[in-house]
């Protein structure tokens, strides 16, 4: 059996993720970046996204990210554009709920983009009118049962 000489397992590797929770700087396009959001994950650390220019992409999520931030449909990430490849790009950033908020109220994002933060978020916004579970009596009503 041979001897351990590193410093843990795999179990020592989860336990990494306290720097991601405090605030950074928002984060803006650069030339050869666009905004884009994520239509539905392929697995193989790839996914298919939208760009803000009309544009769906294919995008590689890049090895510093892949298995540390996850990502997941309705994200709204940022994307390195491939010079030799317009169908093809690379993520580089997902902003977190807030910062695309934050996006969208600066302008970077136009404003029909459709924020989802999470499950329950995108339903309440489609199901406004809907949302009427009960049934208003008059008294009336109420007599004659």
């Amino acid at each position: 059996m041979p001897k351990n000489k590193g410093k843990g397992g795999k179990n020592r590797k989860r336990g990494k993720n306290e720097a991601d929770d405090e605030k950074r700087e928002l984060v803006f396009k650069e030339d050869g970046q666009e905004y884009a959001q994520v239509m539905r994950m392929l697995g193989n650390g790839r996914c298919e996204a939208t760009c803000i220019d009309g544009v769906k992409r294919l995008c590689h999520i890049r090895g510093k990210m892949h298995k540390k931030v996850w990502i997941a449909a309705g994200d709204i990430i940022l994307v390195g554009l491939r010079d030799y490849q317009d169908d093809k790009a690379d993520v580089i950033l997902k902003y977190m709920p807030d910062e695309a908020r934050l996006l969208k109220a600066y302008g970077e994002l136009p404003e029909n983009t459709r924020l989802n933060e999470g499950i329950a978020g995108g339903l309440d916004e489609e199901d406004e009118g809907a949302g009427d579970d009960y049934i208003e009596f008059e008294d009336e009503d109420i007599d004659k049962l």
